[in-house]
C-alpha cells in the first residue's frame, strides 16, 4: 500500500489542484476510486480514511483525494467560483486519474451528485457513486439564512463567532442549538486554539463560498433521478436527521438506487476512519 507522492494538477481555467493517492500506484480506472471531501477539510485530513479504504479494497487499488479550491495546496477559488467550477474540477480529475469510481462525503456528497448529474450522457459517468451525509439542499431543507451572519463573522476575523452561527445551525433541534450564540462564541473561541480550529480558520473564507455554492440553489430530489441506477446513498445513525432524511429522498428519486442507514457512524465518521463504514464502503465498490 505504497503511497504515491502529491500531484500537482493544473485546472481548466490556469489554478491547480493539490492530488493525493494511496494503494497501487498504477491502479487502473476502475479500480480507483476518487473521493471528493466536504466543507473546511483538506485532503491529509481524509488520509487516515484513504490509507484505511484502499486497504480495505486490496491489493491493485487505489483511492485518489484532492484539496478542493481554497484548501492546502490547491489553488484560491477564483473571482467567479461556483458549483460549476467544482464540477469542472471533478472533470479534471477524472481525466488526470481516470477513476471510474466516485465517493462523496458532506458537501463533497453535493459536488459529486451535481457533477454526475451533469456528465449525464457523457464518458464521465462513473461505474460507482456513493456519497456519505450529502450535504444538499432539496426543497428548501437547509436553511440558510445563518450564512450571512457567518460571512460577517469570518469577514471581521471573528472565527469563534462564526464558528458558533454554523454549529447552531447545523445542529438543529440538539442541544448545541439552544445555546445562546454568545456563549457559544467564547465556547469556539477556546477551541479555536486547538490544531484543527486553526486550520479551520485558514479555510472559512474559502468556506463561504463554497457553503453558498452548494446550499444557495434549491435542488429537487426529481432533479437527481438522472443518476446512475447503482447510485449508493449512505447515511450515519449519529449524524444529525436532515442527513438521513436528504439519503432517504434522493433514494426514492433515483430508481435502482441503494441506501444504507450506519447505525453507529456519525457525520466525521469517514476522515475518522471508523472500521464498520470502511468495510460497507469497500463492499459496495468491490462488489
Amino acid at each position: 500500500m505504497g503511497r504515491v507522492e502529491e500531484q500537482e494538477i493544473p485546472t481548466y481555467d490556469g489554478g491547480r489542484l493539490a492530488l493525493y493517492s494511496y494503494g497501487t500506484e498504477d491502479a487502473p480506472g476502475d479500480r480507483r476510486v476518487l473521493l471528493i471531501g466536504g466543507a473546511f477539510l483538506t485532503a491529509l485530513i481524509y488520509r487516515p480514511f484513504s490509507v484505511a479504504l484502499a486497504k480495505g479494497l486490496g491489493d491493485g487499488w487505489a483511492v485518489d483525494v484532492y484539496d478542493r479550491r481554497g484548501r492546502g495546496s490547491s489553488s484560491p477559488q477564483p473571482p467567479d467560483y461556483s458549483m460549476a467550477t467544482e464540477i469542472e474540477d471533478v472533470r479534471t480529475i477524472l481525466d488526470a486519474t481516470g477513476a471510474r469510481n466516485i465517493l462523496g462525503h458532506s458537501l463533497g456528497g453535493s459536488v459529486a451528485l451535481n457533477a454526475v448529474q451533469e456528465f449525464t450522457g457523457t464518458r464521465y459517468i462513473p461505474d460507482k457513486l456513493a456519497v456519505y451525509d450529502a450535504a444538499v439542499n432539496i426543497d428548501g431543507s437547509i436553511d440558510t439564512a445563518w450564512l450571512d451572519g457567518f460571512e460577517d463573522a469570518v469577514n471581521r476575523g471573528r472565527v469563534g463567532h462564526a464558528l458558533a452561527h454554523m454549529k447552531k445551525a447545523t445542529s438543529p433541534g440538539s442541544a448545541i442549538a439552544r445555546i445562546p450564540e454568545p456563549v457559544l462564541a467564547g465556547l469556539m473561541a477556546v477551541l479555536s486554539r486547538t490544531k484543527v480550529n486553526r486550520l479551520l480558520r485558514e479555510v472559512m473564507p474559502s468556506a463561504v463560498g463554497e457553503l453558498r455554492a452548494a446550499y444557495n440553489e434549491v435542488d429537487h430530489a426529481r432533479d437527481f433521478s438522472v443518476l446512475p441506477a447503482n447510485t449508493h446513498f449512505m447515511a450515519g445513525g449519529k449524524s444529525p436527521s436532515y442527513y438521513k432524511a436528504t439519503a432517504e429522498r434522493l433514494h426514492a428519486a433515483v430508481p435502482g438506487s441503494t441506501y444504507q442507514l450506519s447505525p453507529k457512524c456519525f457525520h466525521g465518521s469517514i476522515p475518522a476512519a471508523v472500521g464498520e463504514l470502511v468495510t460497507d464502503i469497500s463492499a459496495y465498490f468491490k462488489g
